[in-house]
């Protein structure tokens, strides 16, 4: 009797069982580590991890990681902590799929401390927001570790750790991949020869066509392994990728050649199957590196257009936060960011971290104490010193954090997505109908018919415009000063039919004429000292202003500062109480400001004691009047404003509808006026400064924040652009109109390839290798439309622009 065993797969990561006896009911596991996986996914209720498409787990890797309850150690690897919270960004190089995006981002299913956690696939990194208290249902960094390779995804972890370092990702496999399809290749074409010749010698065609099979065997099994893989997972689990058409393509080839050596004594097909697969290579090749090409330019050139106060021997200058070093000194003043981690030398902080934990309690923090990178100081201005260099990426990190995301669907997006889901079942059926055809019509026909269409038709290639001329589009914008969230803001921004803008501090500008102060009497040197020092912690354009035509450079400590949005600031300086503001903050009982100022008003007042105002003439940016009324043309463009209605006569002729301009706005008026242009079904960009209007920024479809040179951007903004630039608005719009215009005929472009193509597929007149060269040859000219039309565009209209 001859014993036959059915080889029985582990159920969570498709391993072979030695034997069945780890198994749960039905489900069987090649180790107790796979079980244990199983389980704990089984009692959060995420099995859906293993519906996914192209899924397989991990075998689990339980090291140990006793050095991360070393304070000192953990320290330098946190991206954040308090006395609560703690926030780390791991490299696990084992993401691969969509179902390891699925399970990394649900992780606080699989513990309550975990507070949330978000993935970038293109780098293999996973971030996480923890309550690192164990007493309080909390969980240690160790324990994080320990878990993540519980479940299959041990982080790489190091003091020179690849997400500090941003290493670029390893392509060496694909090219060795690549190299061993290109060398069989040339030389299976090589041996092939007498038979392109029609030289009829059996001998040598014999031997040569075993040697051929002998070079494609390693090209099919090895260098084309990626579909092996990839239809596999997909086929466990019942679903039929894109990969499926191209790997049956170069199977059908493979062994029906090995048929026409071994009994027909022919040449076979192995010069298309390996040139097929070479050519498939190169695109991937092609379309990795211009991914990375896009993830670089993002992560290191696209700078935001933020500066800080340094500190030089006492004087104040503003930098790039990109300038900054370790040892600096550097000011941070009411609503500004910690631009990197420091130490707190002066001044009292009260820290909102609500932009890393998404939770608004402030921190109080006392000299000595370390300040984390991302936090944004309430109160008083305080002095720090920089102790580690400032990270973009982990700012970019902030922007994008998932508390400050908006909920909007692209449309392209989807429609792409759709059409690669049904693409491959169509052309499967279209494939297999012409064979069968061409079977009873002439057989001579059915190989190259249902080859060359599996290869020609490649829905892969539909996916590929949306990416990248989104993706040059963010590079090309953030070379003009022009900076955004992600690709998706492009389109919506194209979509959107109404304009609204700020007044202060957004087409106005504290450059120009200098305030002048109005009171009964002049301010005596104390009382200008109190001024300057109470002007000294505010961020807004008014406050600076003041500020600066007093010559006392010297700061008294103020004490109890407090900024309330939209009407002023207030604070003590031993005993004298300072108020600097609307007349309403300062002084209720005083009259509003005539209709006749033409200037932004800041009223005074000390110990209780009506003082007089600064008149701040306004001064508009250059050209913003040009800028306002082209986008007339296309928009319905709104002024929402805090201050008096001085300017509406000048300003109304800048508006096509002068019923569009508001003032006297409050910062809750401003968010509920862009509601009410919504609900009328309008989608609004909302262009300010940041300061009075994240509400209005946030709740717009596009917010986009418009900065002097300040760390005081706001997080609910879609965009951030340098003040001097906003004139090219328009110019910016528009390049977002035309970036859809050519995802569009991309996609026409493709549709038109197909069809193409698949005219002579299905006659049997197109050959696999040249299937196999036009298929790469598309994905690339989609690329090129894609790159190379938002570059050549690009150039053209900002052509004279730095």
């Amino acid at each position: 009797m001859i014993a036959t065993d059915t080889a029985q797969l582990c159920f969570h990561c498709g391993n072979e069982c030695p034997d069945d006896h780890i198994h749960l009911e039905e489900k069987y596991f090649c180790c107790d580590g796979c079980k244990t996986v199983y389980e704990i996914l089984d009692q959060n209720n995420l099995c859906n991890y293993y519906q996914i498409e192209e899924k397989s787990g991990n075998t689990p890797q339980i090291s140990r990681f006793e050095f991360l309850d070393n304070p000192e150690i953990a320290k330098t690897l946190l991206d954040f902590q308090n006395e609560s919270i703690s926030k780390i960004t791991f490299y696990i190089p084992t993401i691969h799929c969509s179902s390891c995006l699925y399970l990394l981002e649900n992780l606080y299913r699989l513990h309550e401390g975990i507070e949330r956690s978000q993935v970038d696939f293109l780098k293999k990194q996973v971030a996480v927001t923890f309550k690192h208290h164990v007493a309080e249902n909390g969980i240690t960094f160790r324990q994080l570790a320990e878990l993540l390779s519980a479940v299959g995804y041990e982080p790489l972890m190091s003091l020179n750790d690849v997400v500090k370092e941003k290493k670029r990702p390893n392509d060496r496999k694909l090219l060795t991949q690549l190299g061993l399809a290109g060398f069989c290749a040339g030389n299976i074409m090589l041996f092939s020869f007498p038979e392109y010749l029609g030289l009829q010698d059996d001998t040598y065609k014999l031997l040569f066509g075993y040697l051929n099979i002998v070079l494609a065997t390693p090209v099919v099994f090895y260098s084309a392994s990626g579909y092996f893989e990839s239809v596999y997972k997909s086929l466990r689990k019942g679903i039929v990728n894109i990969d499926f058409p191209i790997l049956l393509s170069i199977l059908v080839a493979f062994f029906r050649g090995i048929y026409e050596v071994v009994f027909n004594h022919g040449a076979g097909y192995f010069d298309s199957v390996t040139g097929l697969i070479f050519f498939l290579l190169i695109g991937k090749w092609f379309q990795q590196k211009t991914y990375h090409f896009l993830s670089f330019e993002r992560d290191y050139k696209s700078y935001f257009p933020l500066a800080v106060t340094r500190l030089v021997f006492g004087e104040h200058e503003s930098v790039s936060v990109s300038a900054l070093k370790k040892g600096d000194k550097i000011l941070i003043r009411n609503g500004e960011l910690i631009p990197a981690d420091s130490l707190l030398y002066k001044g009292e902080a009260n820290i909102d971290y609500s932009f890393v934990t998404g939770e608004a309690a402030l921190e109080r923090k006392q000299l000595g104490d370390f300040l984390f990178a991302g936090g944004r100081q309430v109160g008083a201005s305080i002095e720090m010193e920089v102790l580690k260099d400032v990270s973009q990426s982990y700012l970019t990190q902030l922007w994008n954090n998932d508390t400050f995301q908006k909920e909007q669907e692209s449309r392209i997006k989807s429609f792409s997505n759709l059409v690669g889901k049904y693409f491959t079942f169509g052309v499967l059926t279209l494939a297999f109908s012409v064979a069968i055809y061409w079977y009873f019509t002439d057989v001579s026909k059915m190989l190259n018919a249902f080859s060359a269409i599996l290869i020609i038709a490649c829905p892969c290639t539909l996916s590929l415009s949306y990416p990248f001329a989104l993706g040059n589009g963010l590079r090309i914008l953030g070379k003009q000063h022009f900076y955004l969230k992600n690709g998706d803001v492009i389109e919506t921004m194209a979509n959107c039919d109404t304009i609204v803008f700020d007044k202060t501090g957004t087409i106005t500008t504290s450059e120009g004429a200098k305030p002048q102060f109005q009171g009964k009497r002049p301010l005596s040197v104390f009382e200008e000292m109190l001024v300057v020092s109470l002007a000294h912690n505010s961020s807004h354009p008014i406050s600076q202003k003041i500020k600066e035509i007093f010559e006392e450079k010297h700061f008294l400590a103020i004490e109890d500062f407090h900024e309330t949005t939209g009407k002023g600031i207030e604070g003590k300086f031993h005993g004298h109480f300072v108020k600097l503001g609307s007349s309403a903050f300062v002084n209720p009982s005083l009259k509003p400001e005539p209709k006749s100022f033409s200037a932004s008003v800041a009223h005074l007042s000390i110990d209780d004691e009506y003082l007089g105002y600064f008149m701040l003439p306004n001064h508009y940016r250059k050209d913003i009047e040009g800028t306002i009324k082209d986008l007339g043309e296309h928009y319905d463009t709104y002024l929402l404003s805090g201050d008096n209605q001085s300017e509406r006569t000048h300003l109304e002729s800048w508006f096509k509808n002068k019923a569009y301009l508001h003032f006297d706005c409050t910062p809750q008026e401003k968010l509920s006026f862009i509601k009410k242009l919504q609900a009328e079904g309008k989608k609004v960009i909302m262009i300010g400064d940041g300061l009075n209007d994240a509400g209005a920024l946030k709740q717009a479809e596009i917010g986009i924040a418009v900065t002097d040179d300040t760390l005081n951007f706001t997080p609910m903004s879609d965009g951030i652009i340098a003040a001097e630039h906003l004139k090219e608005l328009p110019s910016y719009l528009k390049y977002s109109k035309f970036a859809l215009k050519l995802i569009r005929f991309s996609y026409v472009f493709s549709l038109m390839y197909n069809c193409i193509g698949l005219t002579f597929a299905v006659q049997g007149t197109l050959s696999p290798i040249v299937a196999a060269i036009l298929m790469p040859l598309n994905s690339i000219t989609l690329v090129g439309i894609a790159s190379i039309g938002m570059v050549v565009k690009g150039k053209k209209m900002f052509k004279n622009r730095e």
